[in-house]
This record gives structure tokens, sequence and C-alpha cells, in this order.
């Protein structure tokens, strides 16, 4: 079998766009990826422009072999938007190799260690009030989902630390208030806070009980979780942003979180979220895979999840089948919580590339957050 083509749809999808990518082969076989590097998508497809000729001809089947060969042929790591395209190059391989041996990609992995898959969803947005937020959470919950999730609150587009704490506290009271303690909250702090602010948050909401608190600091210096981690008992969760193994590392290796949030589609696809996962079970640290993209991301992440020990919880923003179903017609199936096996062979996921073109890439950008003094912040 040879790689005989391999295509880049960027795709709007109403509210973002979506970078796929589709392997071709010489055997009628096509297998989907997913690139996860969001406001960076043409960047992604530039990257992947360049592999096409080194990539046409090559048996998909050999994974590790072309893994090895897109990190490291450039002699530069393959990091940021080079990660992106591997990411999701990687995603289609696996999808072909299920489906040239007649199997679901969780087969190749060990087989099934799970029935089914729990997630969560995504509730009201960074607003900060909390009464939407509770109105959200209630809706969720009464749909099945057995968690909630929001992120720190913004007041539009403006962030001031100390008001979006104040506001995230009364919040985490509300909800629980609201839903009881039987519903489990994940908090997205989504890297705008230093160390005191975080702190303080962590310290304040350890009452109501978290599941995790997500990204409480920067990913650029993970050294600084190691003051967080020893003065704070809520778990702590990170990673999103890393794509590779080598990121990881300080975080692993010192026991600095307690959930890993690999991105499949960012971070060097089914084979590089393996080989952490492997090295997050030897420190007891469960894989609460980062998943805020579209059908392809989803499908990769349930295959991913469904055969590996560690598990702890998928990010799923909404239902599959509410997300781009023109585009998307075959997905996975969504049922009181969680995403169930598929047991079509590969992913379990179809493009429709016709009707992907109909809906071109836009540029947007994602929001542009400032302080009261207009200083830049992280979104």
């Amino acid at each position: 079998m040879k790689i005989t083509g391999i295509e880049v749809l960027p795709v709007w999808g109403g509210h973002r766009n979506y970078l796929f990518v589709i392997v071709d082969t010489d055997e009628g076989i096509t297998g989907y990826g997913e690139s996860g590097l969001t406001g960076r998508e043409l960047a992604v497809s530039g990257v992947i422009d360049h592999l096409r000729p080194e990539l046409i001809g090559q048996d998909p089947r050999r994974i590790e072999h072309l893994w090895q060969y897109i990190a490291r042929s450039a002699f530069f790591p393959a990091e940021g938007a080079v990660g992106a395209a591997l990411s999701a190059i990687d995603i289609a391989l696996w999808d072909i190799k299920g489906k040239a041996l007649g199997v679901p990609v969780y087969e190749l992995l060990g087989g099934l260690v799970r029935d089914k898959v729990i997630c969560y969803p995504h509730n009201a947005g960074h607003f900060m009030d909390a009464d939407s937020l509770v109105e959200s959470c209630r809706k969720t919950t009464e749909d099945g989902w057995k968690f909630v999730r929001w992120g720190l609150p913004q007041n539009a587009l403006l962030f001031e630390p100390l008001e979006s704490i104040k506001a995230a506290i009364k919040q985490f009271e509300a909800v629980r208030e609201a839903l009881g303690d039987d519903i489990e909250i994940c908090f997205d702090i989504h890297t705008r806070l230093d160390l005191p602010d975080a702190l303080y948050l962590c310290k304040e909401v350890e009452q109501y009980r978290p599941f995790f608190m997500e990204d409480p600091l920067r990913s650029e210096a993970p050294g600084a979780f190691a003051q967080l981690r020893g003065r704070t008992t809520v778990p702590l969760a990170a990673g999103e942003q890393f794509t590779s193994k080598y990121q990881f590392r300080e975080l692993i290796e010192n026991d600095w979180i307690d959930y890993c949030r690999i991105d499949l589609c960012l971070a060097g696809g089914i084979t590089e979220a393996r080989k952490v996962a492997g090295w997050c079970e030897a420190h007891y640290i469960k894989m609460a895979v980062h998943n805020p993209l579209g059908p392809v991301s989803s499908a990769a992440c349930l295959q991913f999840n469904l055969a590996t020990s560690n598990f702890a919880v998928q990010e799923q923003p909404r239902k599959p089948s509410e997300i781009i179903p023109d585009i998307a017609p075959v997905q996975p199936v969504w049922e009181d919580g969680y995403l169930l096996p598929p047991t079509a062979p590969g992913l379990g996921v179809e493009i429709d590339r016709e009707a992907a073109k109909k809906h071109p890439f836009q540029m947007a950008m994602i929001p542009q957050l400032r302080r009261v003094d207009g200083s830049f912040t992280n979104w």
C-alpha cells in the first residue's frame, strides 16, 4: 500500500475553523486526521504542503517510522505548527491501518479496557455572572452529562485577575448549591493567572471539590507548578498547549499534575499520546484529553480513551451529532454523558469532502483580551 495524496481541508464551522487532513492510498483506503493549532490553521496547512512530496509513495502502515521521519528529518524539533501537522497525519495513518485490517483503532491499541467513555461539555463560556452559568449547568445535567465545565470569567474583552477570581468563587458556590455534590466540576483557568493569583483561587475553591483546576499557570515555564503543587490540595491539570512528550517531562517526572491534558491533534497524534499515557501511568497521573475541536479529534480521542487504562474524562464541547453533521455524517454515538465504542473499522468517522468545500476557511482570530490599562493578556 502506498500514499497517493494528502489533501488539506480548512473548514469554517460557523463559529470557528477546523483543519482536516485526508490521506489517500492506492488501495482506495482513505484516512482522516485533524489539526489542533487553533487560530494558526494556515501555518499548519503550509507545513503539510511542504511534507506532501516526501510522503507520497510511502507505506502508510509504517506509522512509527513515518512519525520519526516527520519529527526528525528537518533537524529542528517538530513543535508548534510542525507538531500539529504531524498529529493530523498520524491520526489519518491510524485510521488507514484500522480500515486495512478491518478493525476499530482501539483494537490496534490493545483492545477495549472500558465499555464507554465519560465526557464533559462546555458550559456558558467565560461570563461574569452566576445565573446564566447555573442555567447552562442545569440543562446539560438534565440532558445526561455527569460533568460541568466552565472557564475563568471575563468582562467582555477585559480581564482583571482579582475581579475574575472573585466572580469565579461565587460561581463555584452557586453551581454546587444548585446541582449538589454528585456533579463533577472541571474549571479552566486558561493560563491566565500568575502564581499568587492562581494559589488564591485554588485555595478558595477547595471547599467546592473541583474535579480539576486546568492550566492555572502559563505553560512556557512549567517549573512554576512546583510552588503551586505544594500549596494547594485541588487536583491540577495541564498540558493542552504542549506539542511533544518532552514538554511534559517536568510536570510528569515531578508529579506536579494529577491530570494530563494532552491534545492528540497537537502533540503528535495517537502515536505520541500513547507514549505519554504510559509515562503518566507510572506516576498515577490520569489522562484527560484536550478536545475542543471537531469530529475527527473526537473520534481519535474516543479510540485512544477506550484502550487507555489510566483514563479520567474526555473533553467533548457538544454532542458529536451537533458538530458540523453535514461535513461529518458519520460520528461517534453519545448516550447519557458517554461516548460509545464504534464498531466500524478505523476511527469511526467520515468526512464529506464536497460538503467541506462548501464551507471554506474564514480568517478569524481568537478573542483578544486586555487589562484595564490596555496591556495584552492571555485568552
